[in-house]
């Protein structure tokens, strides 16, 4: 941000910016919006989860219905689906994968036929524990270039708008 300043400052007093590179306009107008960002840091925090994560093979979205179930066991698949912000369609395929895998086991609720409760397995457990110290190296990655006081700011601001914008998602995530 700083740079586009120095650039447009260089332009409007009629100097060469020559020790500066060319502006990108594409490069500026992407970076001008929030979206764009959040989903290319996104893209950044999935390859350094595989980075750190390398052991059973287990994706981001898959790593978070495993930690929620270790927190709060035996969840029906919708109440599991809103906890990581997922729909039933696609809560329902990551918990098969899950069980093909013998990571989770999806038991009948004995009141509601219909509903099925999912449980970590114990290999399922031994997952979440073996890569609770890879995802915090993932997560420290991330947010190294930010200060201690920058990393509580940026954490409090994005949990301020995915509650202030919840609503427009596909799938509502449980509010905190």
């Amino acid at each position: 941000m700083a740079s586009r300043a120095k650039r447009s400052a260089a332009s409007e007093s009629g100097s060469p910016a020559t020790a500066e590179p060319q502006a990108d306009p594409a490069k500026e107008l992407l970076w001008a919006r929030p979206g764009f960002l959040v989903r290319r840091l996104h893209q950044i925090h999935v390859a350094m989860f595989f980075e750190e994560c390398k052991s059973p093979n287990v994706t981001p979205v898959q790593y978070a219905i495993l930690t929620v179930l270790s927190v709060l066991p035996g969840l029906d698949q919708t109440s599991l689906g809103q906890e990581v912000g997922l729909d039933r369609t696609t809560t329902m395929d990551v918990v098969r994968r899950l069980e093909e895998r013998g990571l989770v086991e999806r038991r009948e609720n004995p009141a509601d036929r219909r509903t099925r409760h999912v449980h970590l397995t114990r290999e399922g457990k031994s997952v979440v524990t073996s890569l609770r110290a890879d995802m915090a190296r993932a997560q420290e990655r991330m947010l190294a270039p930010l200060k201690p006081a920058q990393r509580e700011v940026f954490m409090e601001l994005l949990a301020t708008l995915v509650e202030a914008n919840n609503q427009y998602s596909r799938t509502v995530l449980r509010s905190m």
